[in-house]
């Protein structure tokens, strides 16, 4: 009997996860009925940063919000966005417990979170570098033997770094910021000695800096990897709509215009340029629309 009432109970717990699975609504839906939508933003990225007051701007930031228009145009309503900062470490959290609905900024699309979170086309190659100050005698990585080295905590970097200094058999302190702007702030206060991460990311966070002379990106290229706007899994309705629209800013130059204005032409807040201009491997992935993981361009390379 016990055992009867046992199970009686599982199936019932099971019946009503169902009932509550089957009830929720894809994000579009939601998105047309409440008239709204909640785009997860970044406040110290290369690709999308905050200039205060609550404005979000950058390559990634503006063209989600072209992204959302699209989708205005194809539900046939207005939307309100709600810009939410995330970070690096709360991103999936977030975008799982349905916090906000889809984030362009500089999340690398790798197999591990793809099990936790889908991604749409490849609008960014990236390539993880090296930054130092130019009298800091750091020419490669070897010359980090020794030193200290500062990375953002939750990124894939933090991975990247210690692969590395076991491969090239070198030794080095690691500290961690809380977001790109507190990492760049170890380096630029001479808490660190180096400064590992997107080279878009030290672009940017340079070209903001009190004296961006000062600060040399190495050659070195430690990982290849391609960044896509992230949304929930299964979310197949939202994740066409945003790649219907990506495909639709390739095709009519409007991306290239828009990545040209912020990475070629003065950008706020200190009106310097980035000068990071567009690579083959960014252009190759807007020509064959693809949402490979990095593991497919270490492959690759």
């Amino acid at each position: 009997m016990k055992r009867a009432l046992m199970a009686f109970a599982a199936l019932a717990i099971l019946g009503l996860t169902g009932t509550a699975m089957g009830q929720q609504k894809d994000t579009l839906e939601k998105i047309k009925d409440s008239g709204s939508i909640t785009l997860g933003v970044r406040e110290s990225s290369g690709l999308a940063y905050a200039l205060g007051n609550g404005k979000y701007v950058g390559f990634h930031t503006e063209m989600a919000e072209r992204i959302i228009d699209d989708i205005s145009k194809k539900i046939g309503k207005p939307i309100k966005i709600n810009y939410l900062p995330i970070t690096s470490q709360n991103r999936i959290p977030l975008l799982q417990n349905g916090t906000y609905d889809f984030e362009c900024g500089s999340t690398t699309n790798n197999a591990a979170r793809g099990k936790e979170a889908a991604f749409a086309y490849t609008t960014y190659v990236e390539e993880v570098r090296i930054a130092t100050k130019k009298d800091s005698g750091i020419k490669s990585i070897a010359d980090l033997n020794g030193k200290t080295v500062a990375t953002t905590t939750g990124t894939t970097s933090v991975q990247l770094i210690r692969k590395n200094k076991r491969a090239q058999n070198i030794d080095f302190k690691e500290v961690n910021g809380k977001d790109h702007a507190d990492s760049f702030l170890l380096l630029e206060s001479g808490r660190a000695d180096a400064f590992v991460m997107d080279r878009s990311i030290l672009a940017g966070n340079i070209s903001k800096s009190k004296n961006p002379s000062d600060y040399v990106i190495l050659n070195d290229v430690l990982s290849v990897e391609p960044i896509a706007c992230m949304l929930r899994l299964d979310d197949k309705n939202l994740e066409q709509a945003i790649d219907d629209s990506i495909v639709r800013q390739v095709k009519d130059g409007s991306l290239e215009t828009l990545y040209n204005k912020w990475f070629m032409q003065p950008v706020p807040p200190s009106n310097t340029v980035v000068g990071l201009p567009l690579s083959d491997t960014t252009k190759y992935a807007w020509e064959h629309p693809n949402n490979k993981p990095m593991e497919d361009y270490q492959e690759n390379k």
